[in-house]
């Protein structure tokens, strides 16, 4: 009777586990789904892809410019904010171009190197503008990234998904794979030790 028993849970603890095992093993490829229908297409889509180092020219707020909160939106909702732009010299090719903060600056303004976030102080958002050219005149030379096929001959100062990035966001659902497949497999080493034992 207590063997019978032990033999029960035993049964229901590989169930558990196996379920355990799955589940972890169906979430770690909805995640690569998703990641790789996000993340992936916009790394692949930057051409952006090599980085220098860029010597700022000069740095300068010009007068505000309007700017869609959220791509689409009307003209009720543009926000005006002072535009900053920011010349670099280009290590690689020696050439004048124009830095922008991410891919994303440039698609959103290709006036400004720098978009500020939504926020109702202008006072704010014009301080903040202001602390990002004092920043770019007091470090004069920093590492940025440009287009080695010449398609763009802008710069930008980061890239929205780095190789490392990359890497971090597939990290997790690697881990979790591989933690769900190892699950599995002593599950069944388990199972069949348990068997080659009946039958002896």
């Amino acid at each position: 009777m207590l063997g019978k028993k032990l033999v029960t849970a035993q049964k229901r603890g590989e169930t558990r586990a196996l379920c355990l095992g799955l589940g972890m093993v169906t979430c770690s490829m909805m995640m690569y789904f998703f990641i790789g229908i996000t993340i992936v297409p916009f790394y692949t889509k930057s051409v952006w892809t090599t980085e220098t180092v860029c010597k700022v020219l000069k740095a300068n707020i010009k007068d505000k410019v309007l700017c869609p909160n959220n791509e689409g939106s009307e003209d009720e909702d543009l926000s005006p904010y002072p535009c900053l732009q920011v010349w670099v010299n280009l290590t690689a090719s020696g050439q004048e171009v124009m830095l922008y903060q991410t891919e994303d600056t440039l698609e959103r303004n290709p006036q400004c190197s720098y978009v500020p976030g939504k926020s109702e102080n202008s006072e704010e958002v014009k301080a903040q503008i202001e602390t990002i050219a004092s920043n770019f005149k007091k470090y004069q030379t920093f590492p940025c990234y440009y287009d080695p096929g010449g398609t763009q001959t802008s710069v930008i100062l980061s890239r929205l998904y780095p190789p490392k990035g990359l890497l971090f966001a597939f990290l997790w659902p690697t881990l979790m794979f591989t933690g769900g497949c190892l699950i599995i497999v002593l599950v069944k080493i388990s199972q069949y030790v348990s068997v080659l034992s009946a039958w002896q």
